[in-house]
């Protein structure tokens, strides 16, 4: 009777310290996030609801935001050159997304595999269109693409396009400067995940006798998977509420959601029709975040979170004890 009461306290000991050691854990998560999680809170969750909650109003007729609330908004939505425009936001994104990953694979395996003083110089490069302005940028693109431009000019010369066809306002020069735009924020990431990558494991296929590109494509490709996906949602979120570029560069075939937003609430201060083409496309950018959870969601879904907590805890003692050795 006297071994089973000292067993049970035991017990009880044990389950209330490892109790303790899960509230303890979790505070420390939460005082770690509380600054994010309050700056998520006041930047994106609270103009996010205000959106939402404007789209539900009524235009005041000299423009503006009304006074009474309405789904009149959210019914000429169904405007028919709507679907058009959703569409062009779409495939332009999701091909400038694409040809950015295309070219920032093997960009971002050749810095990986340079010295340190040659990887050091071609990431500079890289940043270094971003100490001008972005609009800056993008004027530049419009001169050269301007039909007496250098490109232009220089298309004509070789025989690629007849002198009265011009590369500015159509739905190709918006995806040039779009990749062009865009392509930083691909090749970062994956460089960052190629920087970890064991190369090791390529010298070893090589050896074992496969291919230069059979290697590249199956063994590092897969390798930095976790840099594809990040760059692709770095890219393809920004080119979906792209406007300045359409604007710029583009004509009346090549207009995106982004511009529309920006006409809706600029000039024809109809607030509560951008609010509800924002909120469409808020919907629209949260998709490709979405489904990347879930499917990595599905690899770790046998871990559950009191395992995850329980080997945290683990790990923390194991420090601990660890610590208390070498002091002694």
């Amino acid at each position: 009777m006297v071994t089973n009461k000292k067993n049970s306290s035991a017990t009880n000991t044990i389950q209330k310290r490892s109790i303790c050691q899960r509230i303890k854990h979790h505070l420390n998560e939460l005082i770690v996030t509380a600054p994010s999680f309050l700056w998520m809170v006041i930047f994106f969750l609270i103009p996010t609801i205000l959106i939402f909650a404007l789209s539900f109003r009524s235009t005041a007729p000299g423009g503006g935001i009304g006074d009474t609330w309405t789904f009149h908004t959210w019914k000429t939505i169904s405007n028919p050159s709507y679907p058009e425009i959703v569409w062009r936001t779409i495939w332009l994104s999701v091909v400038a997304t694409f040809i950015c990953i295309v070219i920032s694979v093997p960009c971002a395996f050749a810095i990986a595999r340079a010295s340190r003083k040659i990887r050091h110089f071609l990431v500079g490069l890289i940043i270094l269109p971003f100490w001008t302005s972005f609009l800056v940028r993008v004027f530049a693109w419009k001169t050269l693409l301007h039909p007496e431009g250098l490109i232009s000019n220089l298309f004509i010369s070789l025989g690629f396009i007849q002198p009265t066809e011009q590369l500015l306002y159509n739905s190709g020069a918006v995806l040039v400067v779009m990749v062009y735009t865009y392509l930083p924020f691909a090749i970062l990431p994956l460089y960052a995940a190629a920087e970890k990558f064991d190369f090791s494991l390529i010298e070893a296929a090589l050896d074992l006798g496969s291919t230069p590109l059979r290697a590249f494509v199956q063994i590092f490709v897969p390798g930095i998977k976790a840099g594809i996906y990040s760059a692709t949602l770095m890219v393809l979120i920004p080119a979906l509420g792209s406007y300045v570029v359409p604007d710029i560069v583009g004509g009346t075939d090549s207009e995106m959601v982004g511009s529309k937003i920006y006409q809706r609430a600029i000039p024809d201060r109809n607030l509560p029709h951008a609010s509800a083409l924002s909120a469409l496309l808020f919907l629209g950018v949260l998709l490709p975040p979405f489904i990347a959870w879930c499917f990595l969601r599905r690899r770790n879904i046998n871990i559950t979170e009191t395992e995850a907590v329980e080997a945290a805890i683990t790990e923390d003692n194991k420090r601990s004890k660890t610590k208390g050795g070498i002091r002694k």
